[in-house]
């Protein structure tokens, strides 16, 4: 099992920043990739980025590439979420996830191991 816990959210202005980290237990050695996810009220939980845990290689979704960074620190077994430019519709509860397998990272479904959630608000 893997225990995941989020922390940074808050409320920004847009245009503001935020750094969203998360903080894995147990056995993450297993994790092949870790990603964020987020649901806005009434939407469904949408991919915002991933990253893998060897060799960082990184996606993102389209309205958010230029504007967020995913990274890692492997020895700290943390994922961050470096967010700038932040806009309005960037407002949800952000998820960090981790998965041991190789699969369509875009999916909820491929992911085993979930956070409790942190709220980004972003205020116009």
């Amino acid at each position: 099992q893997v225990q995941l816990v989020e922390s940074g959210g808050g409320l920004a202005q847009a245009g503001g920043s935020l750094r969203l980290s998360c903080v894995g237990s147990g056995r993450t050695f297993s994790i092949y990739v870790m990603g964020w996810f987020r649901q806005a009220p009434g939407k469904a939980r949408e991919f915002v980025a991933r990253i893998r845990w060897s060799g960082g290689v990184t996606s993102y979704l389209d309205s958010v590439k230029g504007r967020f960074t995913i990274s890692r620190d492997n020895a700290e077994n943390t994922v961050y979420l470096q967010m700038t430019r932040l806009k309005p519709e960037d407002t949800a509860i952000y998820y960090c996830a981790a998965t041991d397998f190789n699969s369509d990272f875009r999916l909820p479904s491929t992911y085993h191991y979930w956070g409790q959630g942190t709220q980004v608000t972003v205020s116009s």
